[in-house]
């Protein structure tokens, strides 16, 4: 039978090299950055929902707020800078 690969580089005898490195370093985020994607995505959703079978432009546009909401406390939560923590 082959070999299957093991996800690492050999270079040598005893010197393995890791996809990541030696230390993976994982971003979770804040909890206001969740909550704004939570909103954000709910406002797709309901505008999504706006738009089948016909056209309800009313609710449409309330999903568009309650995106643009979202986007706005994104903004104040600093989801979008590189220095989370």
């Amino acid at each position: 039978m082959a070999e299957q690969p093991t996800g690492a580089v050999d270079l040598g005898p005893g010197q393995p090299l890791a996809h990541y490195g030696a230390e993976e370093i994982h971003h979770h985020g804040k909890p206001l950055s969740w909550v704004a994607v939570v909103i954000v995505f709910i406002g797709f959703v309901i505008g999504g929902v706006a738009l089948v079978p016909h056209p309800t432009w009313w609710l449409f546009y309330l999903g568009a707020g309650v995106a643009v909401i979202g986007c706005i406390i994104t903004l104040f939560a600093h989801t979008f800078s590189d220095d989370w923590y």
